[in-house]
């Protein structure tokens, strides 16, 4: 017997409509993904991220940030953005801002890459933190 989907039986499919998580209240679920977009100097998030955000941003629709260096030593890769200075977080504060301002919520994706992270992205050149010198296999 073929099966039939939602849209065979004439309903509004579940992705387009609303949904209850915690206190938000989504309009769709659509959800923008985190996507590393390496727009911060010094971790600090550049206009670019603010308008990039804002872009993607729906009434009721939810965004979870790339990922966000908790500290110096959480890197990954170069021009990520933090959120562990006081410039950082104002900077932040107007991404917000500009998802706030389109009906939108925003999830910051706390981040800290471990051993994954490399010597150049270490302050000082230092080994990167991670709970065990094992390396990352290559395989």
């Amino acid at each position: 017997m073929a099966r039939t989907s939602s849209l065979d039986q004439g309903s509004t499919p579940s992705l387009f409509s609303p949904y209850k998580m915690g206190r938000f209240n989504l309009s769709h679920r659509v959800v923008l993904a985190p996507c590393t977009r390496c727009r911060a100097i010094n971790g600090i998030p550049q206009p670019a991220l603010a308008e990039y955000y804002s872009q993607r941003a729906t009434q009721g629709g939810f965004l979870i940030t790339e990922g966000t260096m908790i500290d110096p030593t959480s890197a990954g890769f170069p021009h990520v953005p933090g959120i562990f200075t006081k410039e950082q977080v104002e900077a932040w504060k107007k991404v917000v801002d500009a998802v706030h301002a389109k009906g939108a919520i925003i999830f910051c994706q706390l981040w800290h890459v471990g051993r994954a992270s490399h010597q150049v992205y270490q302050p000082g050149g230092s080994a990167p933190i991670s709970s065990t010198d094992k390396p990352i296999s290559k395989r």
